[in-house]
């Protein structure tokens, strides 16, 4: 079978699960494993351009994902008017102030000559600097905090569509991935692993605490949608006719036409990600991150940059994370800080590129799309062999007891049989590059 009957088939297999699910649970269920499918499949996409293409071992995907869902609230929230009057431009000042800091103690280190005065100097500028940026933030951030604590407590947001969220979620993570990559990318392969995991567990730590920001763990609930609402559909009479046509109910068929038009909206955008990353490895400068990534020494030999390119490409996947997490907070409605679990961010990304393929944008787009289902799937699977195997033993066994119990680690067990599986039979991932 030639590779491109084998990829159709591989894609085909996982459509027929998709549709099957439909068939067998609700549609409902399948068109929503099919738009995280989607999410997914972006995400993975982005982490295959650093690891596929440069081989930079980023696992930090939680943190850029989050910055993603974080502009989702930053671009559409309605804002606050009382905490805008309140505190507003205390907060502003004192992030002004803190940016200020930075970039006077970056220029000090850059023109003082090495020595002991030059970290002195340093020093005694960040301490200063800090104290001055806590005085005038504090106090707006306790103002803020305190305006109806229950239904806001924070800025909000500018109040935009949230389409034009998910760009600046982009750029959000590309930001972020600029500030880390000027600091981290020098470091080697498990040293930039430890330092991306760190400054990811950084930023959702600050998404948690500072309530002013996105309400930490009170969570932003009620974003704008890019899709009409579901009962806004039911109140349509034309709506209700056309469902009525089809068999069905306005409650169902309204549920079905949302998340119908949310997937063709994130169908949209991967298959824009998907061509331009296309075009981005056939590309000259495709070839040369290829080269990077085989052997650093003699592309720097050949008069290349490493560290820029790695920096660029650093900056590039970051930012597709970052679609990718706007898109999902957008799908979600909510942003919920404290669901950013780097078993579900980085961990499952990265088994979606490995199972895919290492350096194949079709090979992420099929991993994404399969280990999601599977990871949907699995679990209810899981408890009803758990529950068959148990059937037949007593009531207050001890082994009825822990089988029953086993039911929740299946899905964490058979993401890993899966990934040795694959490495097994196919250590270049179901399609390779």
């Amino acid at each position: 079978m030639s590779q491109g009957l084998r990829n159709a088939a591989l894609f085909a297999g996982v459509g027929l699960l998709i549709v099957l699910t439909g068939f067998v649970q609700s549609w409902n269920t399948a068109l929503v494993i099919l738009n995280m499918g989607l999410v997914s499949a972006i995400m993975a996409i982005g982490v295959n351009l650093q690891w596929g293409f440069a081989g930079l071992f980023n696992v930090g995907v939680m943190g850029f994902v989050a910055l993603g869902g974080l502009a989702a609230v930053l671009v559409a929230a309605d804002p606050v008017p009382e905490a805008w009057s309140a505190g507003g431009a205390r907060v502003m000042a004192g992030l002004v102030l803190g940016a200020l800091t930075i970039a006077a103690a970056a220029l000090f280190w850059a023109r003082m000559a090495p020595g002991r005065a030059r970290a002195l100097g340093l020093v005694a500028i960040l301490l200063v600097g800090f104290f001055a940026f806590r005085a005038v933030l504090d106090p707006g951030v306790a103002v803020i905090e305190a305006i109806d604590p229950a239904a806001t407590g924070y800025l909000g947001g500018l109040g935009l569509p949230i389409l034009l969220s998910w760009p600046a979620g982009g750029l959000l993570a590309a930001g972020a991935a600029w500030v880390i990559g000027k600091t981290a990318l020098g470091l080697r392969s498990d040293y930039l692993a430890i330092a991306t995991l760190g400054i990811a567990e950084i930023i959702i730590a600050v998404m948690k605490n500072e309530d002013w920001l996105s309400r930490g763990v009170k969570n932003v609930i009620g974003l704008p949608r890019p899709v009409p609402y579901e009962v806004d559909l039911q109140r349509s009479e034309t709506f209700v006719a056309r469902a009525a046509e089809f068999g069905l109910d306005p409650m169902t068929a309204s549920g079905l036409w949302v998340k119908a038009a949310y997937g063709l909206l994130f169908a949209a955008v991967l298959l824009a990600i998907f061509v331009l990353a296309q075009l981005a490895l056939h590309s000259p400068w495709g070839r040369m991150m290829r080269a990077i990534r085989d052997n650093e020494t003699a592309a720097e030999a050949m008069g290349k940059n490493v560290t820029r390119r790695h920096l660029q490409v650093f900056i590039l996947g970051s930012a597709i994370c970052g679609i990718g997490g706007a898109m999902m907070t957008t799908l979600d409605g909510q942003l919920t800080p404290s669901s950013y679990q780097p078993l579900r961010f980085t961990f499952l990304v990265w088994v979606m590129v490995i199972v895919g393929g290492s350096g194949s944008n079709l090979g992420a787009v099929l991993g994404g799309f399969l280990i999601w289902f599977l990871w949907v799937q699995v679990e209810p699977m899981g408890q009803l062999l758990m529950s068959t195997l148990a059937s037949g033993l007593p009531e207050g066994s001890d082994l009825r007891a822990h089988l029953l119990d086993s039911a929740a680690h299946v899905r964490l067990l058979t993401m890993g049989v899966i990934l040795l599986l694959v490495l097994r039979f196919s250590p270049r991932g179901l399609i390779p590059e």
